[in-house]
């Protein structure tokens, strides 16, 4: 994806401050929203391509920090990054453990701020790759019989054909007959293709 397929949303009540920042990220050739407060982002309909949230800590109604967990709670998933005029050390703490890229005192540099902003696109991005790619895989992983499922579980954890049909009590040719539709179904190129594809599957966030 180009940077053209990104998008940057602001949240802050100073006006003039979203002014500021939208020419700032115009300025490097990047998609601005601005709003003045948590409820406008949320009533707002938002592109789904790689963004990033930058996001004051004082704002009306409800604060940055808890505007930050509501969006955890709510699963919407999106990168953001703290700025703010009033910070202290406990709160940029509370922020990077519930997950910000970065926690910006005012006044900041324009380019740190540009470079969080780059970092935590290309975070996004990755992210939402991983999960298409989980998706897929997902889909495929459906078309498996659950003795299909069975055979696969069982070769993943490194068994032989020979001892899979011990334990299913079926013959060593059914197993491999089994593991090799299973393969076609995945599209897996080869055992270790297989359970790579296993270990992301298994690696999905359960929500």
């Amino acid at each position: 994806m180009t940077e053209a397929q990104s998008i940057v949303f602001v949240i802050d009540d100073d006006a003039a401050v979203r002014k500021a920042l939208d020419s700032l990220i115009r300025s490097v050739g990047l998609p601005v929203q601005v709003f003045g407060s948590a409820q406008e982002f949320l009533q707002s309909k938002r592109p789904n391509v790689p963004s990033v949230l930058v996001l004051d800590i004082r704002l009306p109604g409800i604060s940055g920090l808890d505007f930050q967990r509501e969006l955890t709670e709510a699963n919407i998933t999106i990168p953001i990054i703290f700025i703010t005029g009033h910070g202290d050390i406990p709160m940029s703490v509370r922020a990077m453990k519930a997950g910000a890229v970065e926690f910006l005192e005012k006044p900041f540099k324009e380019q740190g701020l540009l470079d969080a902003i780059h970092l935590a696109l290309e975070r996004d991005r990755t992210r939402r790759e991983r999960e298409a790619e989980i998706a897929v895989l997902q889909e495929r992983e459906k078309l498996l019989t659950p003795r299909e499922h069975e055979v696969v579980r069982m070769v993943v954890r490194g068994m032989l054909n020979k001892q899979i049909a011990a334990e299913l009590g079926t013959a060593e040719n059914t197993v491999k007959v089994h593991r090799s539709r299973a393969m076609e179904k995945m599209q897996a190129q080869s055992l270790a293709d297989l359970v790579k594809m296993v270990e992301r599957l298994q690696s999905r966030p359960t929500r």
